[in-house]
């Protein structure tokens, strides 16, 4: 999930948060009593950069439409 920070710390250091997060690149999701409710991210002026990360990572099944994990239940053993 990345770095959680309340809003009243962010709101007290929401410049240094931005420069964080362009440095690093890593996401800070700011909490709301604990909840996560925001989230500062970078901006990504191409979507297919995003997309680019996952190419190649998708497992090919040989029949998709198979039931997954069924071993993995207990009340079918």
């Amino acid at each position: 999930m990345g770095k959680t920070v309340s809003k009243s710390r962010f709101k007290a250091k929401a410049l240094e948060y931005f420069r964080e997060v362009e440095r690093t690149g890593q996401d800070i999701v700011i909490t709301d009593k604990g909840k996560p409710v925001l989230r500062v991210t970078t901006f990504v002026d191409d979507p297919e950069q995003l997309l680019r990360s996952l190419r190649g990572s998708v497992i090919q099944f040989e029949d998709p439409t198979d039931p997954v994990g069924l071993g993995d239940w207990e009340a079918l053993r």
